[in-house]
């Protein structure tokens, strides 16, 4: 059998992916059923058990393969990433409208119905996919409306073919947001999950992990002597840690040391955490 990545690959030794039927050894073999997240943020989870920790999160809107659903937990696969984990059942629904928009700033809120003034009736990040059925206008305001009924503030969205240009001045868009970890929204992001979901909104998508990104975004290089061959865009890894290069000099990166998305002198940094987790493991051009 083929050795797998279980973070990209649905299999256990009692059930897997009939997608993987004589890659790997399973007592029963099943067709994902798709479904799609209908909570604003939903955990994916090492175990099916609320105190496990959470490997990712999942937007509204995304796609996942549902495997497996019992006692409250669904073993589900994300379209977008490929990654596998467990979910709360509760937070998944039938694909039954297909997504027109994507929220473009990094947080915004839901409404009862298009007026600010109402009570919110909940909050979406950026990255979140929604479909827009109408349109509507108080006192100025242009809104975006639901098939719930929900209203959205129309300059939060962009059309979901409709790309930002640069994924750097995305990511510096969630500077001071709160470092998570597992985390890929606007109310939580983690180092890799800001390179993720930055590039996602200019159209790319990449893999979930810090690990993962360092073997296959862009093309490996070797920025010289006292780093002098970095630019704009570049990603710098450490062990388990990536940075986005804003310059030559600075970069952004959600980390546990500030615990927010914050900017950061590359040699200052190198001299930081090499303190603790050593140099810098490789650079990537996208």
């Amino acid at each position: 059998m083929t050795a797998r990545d279980a973070r990209l690959h649905a299999f256990r030794s009692d059930l897997a992916d009939a997608r993987l039927k004589g890659e790997v050894a399973a007592d029963r073999f099943v067709t994902g059923r798709p479904a799609r997240i209908t909570a604003s943020v939903a955990d994916l989870r090492k175990a099916p058990r609320p105190d496990a920790g959470v490997n990712t999160q999942a937007l509204l809107g995304d796609d996942v393969l549902v495997f497996e659903d019992t006692e409250g937990w669904a073993w589900v696969q994300a379209e977008r990433d490929g990654y596998v984990g467990y979910v709360a059942d509760n937070l998944l629904g039938a694909r039954d409208h297909a997504p027109t928009h994507i929220v473009s700033v990094p947080r915004t809120f839901l409404y009862p119905g298009p007026d600010l003034r109402f009570p919110t009736s909940g909050q979406l990040s950026m990255g979140s996919t929604v479909t827009v059925t109408g349109s509507a206008e108080t006192r100025g305001t242009q809104y975006a409306l639901l098939p719930s009924g929900q209203a959205i503030i129309a300059r939060h969205l962009r059309p979901i073919a409709e790309l930002a240009k640069d994924y750097v001045t995305v990511a510096e868009s969630f500077l001071g947001t709160p470092y998570l970890w597992g985390g890929v929204s606007g109310f939580g992001i983690d180092c890799s999950g800001l390179v993720q979901l930055a590039m996602r909104m200019t159209g790319r998508d990449v893999l979930r992990d810090s690990d993962m990104q360092a073997a296959s975004i862009g093309t490996p290089f070797e920025p010289g002597a006292d780093f002098g061959g970095l630019q704009r865009g570049d990603l710098v890894f450490w062990k388990d840690h990536v940075a986005v290069m804003t310059d030559e000099k600075d970069m952004i990166h959600a980390n546990g040391h500030t615990m927010l998305v914050s900017r950061e002198g590359l040699k200052e940094a190198v001299e930081r955490i090499g303190y603790l987790y050593g140099g810098p493991t490789g650079f990537r051009r996208p």
